[in-house]
């Protein structure tokens, strides 16, 4: 009996997908990245900003995990779920950093064209971030839920082979 093969009745996102979520995630990052490695101004003007975007993808990503976990059906043991606390510090530093940064945009002493560039680049980094990371991990839970059916499986097998041997 091959034990390898079987129908996974796991919906799991198509190549072209993944394909486009990282080449959008890339496409976003170089764009984000190009506009502040060129933005005009001071040195500081331009850590500044380049915190605030890397802050940005930080908490997009920390949010985008953290309702992940929260929602009903989750892959979560007994007990599990984030205390009030956290669910603060999350959507608190989410709003914080697109605050900061969208504050910090809006004063620099640049064109409004530049602004423009890097306002929209910097929305389409953070979209980008969560589409990103809701395709990763519904790789994860797609590949935990194909290993538990093989692992069904693998015993079913196991036990009409030592069935048939008894």
């Amino acid at each position: 009996m091959n034990r390898s093969t079987h129908f996974s009745p796991i919906r799991r996102d198509t190549r072209a997908w993944r394909m486009q979520a990282w080449i959008s995630f890339g496409l976003a990052a170089f764009l984000c990245a190009t506009g502040l490695a060129w933005l005009p101004g001071q040195d500081l003007d331009r850590a500044f900003m380049v915190m605030g975007y890397v802050f940005c993808l930080s908490a997009a990503f920390v949010l985008a995990k953290f309702v992940r976990d929260n929602q009903p059906g989750a892959f979560a043991g007994a007990g599990a779920g984030d205390t009030p606390m956290w669910r603060v510090v999350v959507w608190g530093g989410f709003f914080t950093a697109m605050g900061l940064t969208g504050w910090g945009l809006v004063q620099m002493d640049i064109s409004e064209t530049y602004k423009a560039f890097l306002g929209v680049s910097w929305l389409f980094l953070i979209s980008a971030a969560f589409t990103l990371a809701k395709t990763l991990r519904d790789q994860h839970e797609a590949d935990i839920a194909d290993a538990r059916l093989q692992g069904r499986l693998d015993a079913r097998a196991d036990a009409a082979e030592a069935a048939e041997a008894a």
